[in-house]
């Protein structure tokens, strides 16, 4: 099977990597979405196979005692993200290119892995503030949730220095021309 290469987006909720990352499944055709495992409830228009694979904390805890998983988190208490082998093993087949929307843990997880082979942007929001301003406008969480998300935002923050390339989204039309950029140069 022909391996193909990794681009990891990883950012504190809020900073925009899901909207880059979308961005660049439109430009480029040699790139497919990793999707995720989660034991979380699907939000609003969320499609279980698309957004991610939804499944429970007992599947999901067996499938890590089957080594199923290349990462996974608990990324809060009782709710478990994670990527299957398998899905990479599917894209890689497809002749593609794997790119992640990912936790920060879970992205230098992959990187850690897969070296050159992996390409890890990590997307910086301009500020804390900025960040909870997007994500108050977002109006899909209460403000317990929004506080908690400020909170691991803050911790996430410090681990940008161990990303290949920190981009910071201030100007999303930059950010994504940006992008375009980088991921061209990485996967030619």
């Amino acid at each position: 099977m022909a391996e193909g290469k990794l681009i990891i987006f990883s950012a504190p909720s809020g900073s925009g990597k899901t909207t880059l990352v979308h961005h660049l499944l439109t430009k480029q055709e040699k790139l497919a979405f990793s999707i995720s495992c989660a034991t979380r409830e699907k939000r609003g228009h969320e499609i279980d196979g698309k957004d991610y694979y939804f499944i429970s904390s007992e599947d999901f805890e067996k499938k890590i005692q089957n080594n199923e998983f290349i990462e996974y988190e608990e990324v809060y208490e009782g709710t478990y993200y994670g990527t299957l082998k398998s899905e990479v093993e599917r894209i890689w087949k497809l002749g593609k290119h794997v790119i992640f929307d990912i936790d920060v843990v879970g992205g230098l997880n992959i990187k850690k892995q897969f070296g050159t082979k992996a390409l890890a942007i990590f997307v910086q929001p301009p500020s804390v503030d900025e960040l909870q301003r997007r994500l108050e406008e977002r109006s899909t969480e209460t403000p317990e949730k929004i506080a908690m998300r400020i909170a691991k935002a803050e911790r996430e923050l410090a681990f940008a220095k161990d990303f290949d390339v920190v981009l910071i989204n201030d100007n999303l039309e930059q950010a994504k021309k940006e992008v375009e950029k980088l991921v061209q140069n990485f996967i030619n």
